[in-house]
């Protein structure tokens, strides 16, 4: 049986999807963050030297990142080819594309734009608050917000070519894309994204999501 490592919100909720949309069996290993400093509690470290999640661990395989989880799964188990476009087709370029967007390209600015929303509220000495808030929205203000901005309109005009983001079927190339656009949606919102919002709507509406859901407990990026 698979293990899963899970951390409560965290990527490895992707994986516990892509388990459930493909019907394994699996079994759960659950952590929680720290509610001070929402880092993985130190056990980790004792599963992969980073400390970090999802964590899989199948037979004599460990597995760590969580596009490589996906793919393994989808490689190993997927044998009704349900989740990845053929190969030599233009879809499967797009696959993985995307399976690789998701963490390489999406996910730094979003991540940038989490840290710099928490240092302005960190604790800190009074005289040094205003010169930290200076820098932290001139940041956003001059890179971060304008890199955001630049791959949200980016993806809201690649959903716009097809239904999902390999082509016309879903595949675990939506899963690995959910968590930045997920991330994106709370910390940033979507009112003016209409694919992006129906990408959500439409995984949001998938039994093996809401499945997820109740195995990984609640999902709540607000960070």
């Amino acid at each position: 049986m698979v293990a899963v490592h899970h951390l409560n919100n965290s990527r490895s909720q992707r994986v516990l999807w892509l388990l459930e949309e493909l019907g394994l069996d699996y079994n759960v290993i659950r952590y929680q963050r720290d509610a001070e400093t929402m880092l993985a509690p130190p056990s980790l470290r004792k599963v992969h030297p980073l400390g970090k999640s999802p964590v899989v661990v199948d037979g004599e395989n460990t597995l760590a990142e969580s596009g490589a989880i996906l793919e393994y799964l989808v490689e190993r188990y997927d044998t009704a080819h349900d989740f990845a476009p053929s190969p030599g087709t233009p879809e499967r370029l797009r696959y993985r594309y995307w399976m690789h967007y998701a963490e390489g390209s999406a996910m730094p600015p979003l991540l940038m734009s989490l840290v710099f929303s928490r240092l302005k509220k960190a604790p800190m000495p009074f005289f040094v608050k205003p010169v930290a808030k200076g820098i932290a929205d001139k940041v956003m203000k001059t890179f971060v917000g304008p890199q955001v901005k630049l791959h949200l309109d980016y993806m809201e005009s690649e959903l716009g070519k097809s239904r999902w983001f390999a082509g016309d079927g879903f595949s675990a190339a939506d899963i690995q894309m959910s968590f930045p656009v997920e991330a994106a949606a709370v910390r940033h919102g979507l009112e003016d994204k209409p694919n992006l919002s129906g990408f959500l709507q439409r995984i949001h509406a998938r039994p093996a999501y809401r499945r997820a859901l109740e195995q990984g407990g609640p999902f709540d990026l607000l960070g």
